[in-house]
């Protein structure tokens, strides 16, 4: 037996005792209550390299993939190979990476993890434990999503935690961690598929190679979802909905529902959300009586590039009824979900949907508070947050916006309300706006409120027991005056605009007499004009006498016309 002191285990911040034996390696953190045993007979191989502190070793197990032991010195290597050998029959293969800095290379998929090689040595290595997703994020481009531990409870995120066994935490024990990374790969690569063609006349089949063009990228992101089981590969799927409207992100879906978790196919972007991810989940009637929302909130949120989406919102039809058959057996419907879920299921796709969230991932569904009813009996109230229309929905605790940018603000989190007006004098006298002022500072604004409203949420507040502040008392007549003060100004304008357009619409531009003088007493133009009084008035006349350049020249008489 041998024994190795100050060893961390999966990145963890905390160092422990790693033993050795012909039974197999143990190790044991000084804070920690998750040990690591493993079999003699769980290793493939293992791999001896620089790491962060000093070196590490990885294992390759059968049981557990990849397993990281770091904070071994250099003289450790000799004694570490030896006892794996004698005592495991395991050969610890020294490896080094690539210094070269290069950001091209080659993808290398091997049986436990992606490894990107720079002249046949690695640069990084990624398990594929850790990717929680992979979409294509352009013609050429592959964006692989890591797994991120949202509960804060993985390895070292505490400082006391040892080594991570769930999917998405061996990155815990950092302060920061790496969410995505994007590959470029272009051009294309040639695959070669085998097809069996049937014999004729008691002929054998014969098989054909079939070489067929495909795009790197495309073969590249097929690759890495059937290696990391986040396709069709990662289990049997319960339920199955085509066609799905999200309002966030924006697009339509077909959903996937799995044990664990559920998958949204897209055009462009596929989601794997594990339902340990879902902090929220409500039902919201939307105001039209026609659709229904069904919002999730998400932690840790979707993530697409640089945006993340902390809530995700879908739109249904509620007369839309559907028949549904669960792919489970009836053993497995009392084993799991005795009295969650059904095998059978007739009604609205809204609510079979949202039946068979609650029955996998345990959550109830939250609907909109009793206490609050709309000037028009609904659930919700029509209002903008800046330039996005939505509606806002007063639940028992919170309020929430949708669809973008979804908003959950909770009632104890608000110190007060302002009801006030901003806008015109027409249009401020049929909408209103509501500012939620924050105790830790900060505020909510949701405007162009139907005016209506606001006797239906003044009684909603004051039931929750939130302070109003109402700007909005004895500023009738002052909206009153300056809406006539407009009016007066706007027709002052129309008289002088329709004036201007009057004189403009009386020149005479048809042909010009070569005998007509400029210093003529009869002036046509001015003979149909309103505004003309005699034919010796000096504005008339001594206009066009002291400066004949000014006119307008008119078109000359050509032959033929």
């Amino acid at each position: 037996m041998e024994t190795f002191q100050n060893i961390h285990y999966d990145l963890s911040k905390s160092a422990g005792r790693l033993r050795v034996a012909d039974s197999g390696m143990g190790w044991k953190g000084n804070k920690s209550e998750n040990p690591l045993t493993l079999e003699s007979g769980s290793f493939n191989n293992a791999q001896w390299s620089k790491g962060a502190r000093g070196y590490e070793v990885k294992i390759f197990s059968r049981s557990q993939g990849v397993i990281y032991l770091d904070g071994f010195q250099e003289e450790d290597f000799d004694r570490m190979s030896k006892c794996l050998k004698v005592l495991l029959g395991v050969t610890l293969e020294n490896k080094e990476h690539a210094l070269r800095g290069w950001n091209w290379g080659k993808a290398d998929f091997g049986r436990q993890e992606l490894a990107f090689n720079v002249q046949n040595r690695p640069a990084f290595e990624i398990p594929y434990s850790e990717i929680q997703n992979t979409n294509l994020a352009g013609k050429n481009e592959v964006a692989v999503t890591l797994s991120l531990d949202g509960e804060g409870k993985g390895v070292g995120t505490d400082g006391k935690m040892g080594g991570a066994k769930a999917k998405g935490q061996k990155g815990g024990g950092a302060l920061d961690q790496l969410t995505e990374l994007r590959f470029y790969i272009p051009g294309t690569t040639t695959t070669t598929k085998r097809e069996k063609e049937g014999g004729e006349d008691g002929e054998l089949e014969s098989e054909d190679e079939v070489t067929e063009e495909q795009n790197a990228a495309n073969l590249f992101h097929d690759t890495l979802t059937k290696m990391a089981d986040i396709g069709d590969v990662a289990g049997d799927t319960y339920a199955s909905f085509l066609d799905i409207l999200h309002l966030t992100p924006r697009g339509r879906f077909d959903l996937d529902m799995y044990e664990s978790s559920f998958r949204m196919r897209g055009k462009t972007y596929d989601y794997k959300v594990p339902y340990n991810s879902i902090r929220k989940f409500m039902m919201l009637p939307k105001p039209d009586d026609v659709h229904m929302f069904l919002c999730f909130g998400l932690d840790p949120p979707l993530r697409q590039g640089q945006t993340s989406y902390p809530f995700l919102v879908m739109q249904f039809k509620k007369d839309e009824e559907v028949e549904l058959e669960l792919n489970m057996t009836d053993e497995m419907l009392k084993e799991k979900y005795d009295g969650k879920l059904q095998r059978h299921y007739e009604a609205p796709l809204a609510s079979i949907v949202a039946k068979i969230f609650c029955g996998l991932s345990g959550k109830k569904a939250v609907h909109p508070a009793r206490d609050f009813s709309s000037h028009h009996s609904q659930k919700g109230v029509k209002c903008s947050v800046k330039a996005s229309e939505g509606n806002l929905f007063c639940l028992e605790k919170a309020f929430i916006f949708v669809p973008k940018p979804a908003q959950f603000i909770q009632y104890e989190q608000i110190s007060a309300i302002v009801m006030s007006r901003v806008g015109g004098a027409v249009s401020a006298s049929r909408t209103f706006d509501i500012t939620m002022e924050m105790r830790g500072g900060g505020e909510f604004q949701f405007s162009n409120i139907n005016r209506e409203e606001q006797s239906s949420l003044e009684s909603f507040f004051e039931i929750k027991g939130i302070k109003i502040r109402n700007e909005m008392i004895d500023d009738g007549p002052s909206l009153l005056a300056k809406a006539l003060n407009d009016e007066d100004i706007s027709s002052d304008e129309d008289v002088v605009q329709a004036q201007a357009d009057r004189g403009s619409a009386d020149e005479d531009e048809e042909s010009v007499d070569e005998d007509f003088r400029t210093d003529s007493d009869s002036d046509v133009a001015e003979e149909f004009d309103s505004a003309h009084e005699s034919s010796g008035s000096d504005d008339g006349e001594g206009g066009a006498q002291s400066d004949p350049e000014e006119r307008p020249k008119k078109k000359p008489k050509t032959a033929g016309k």
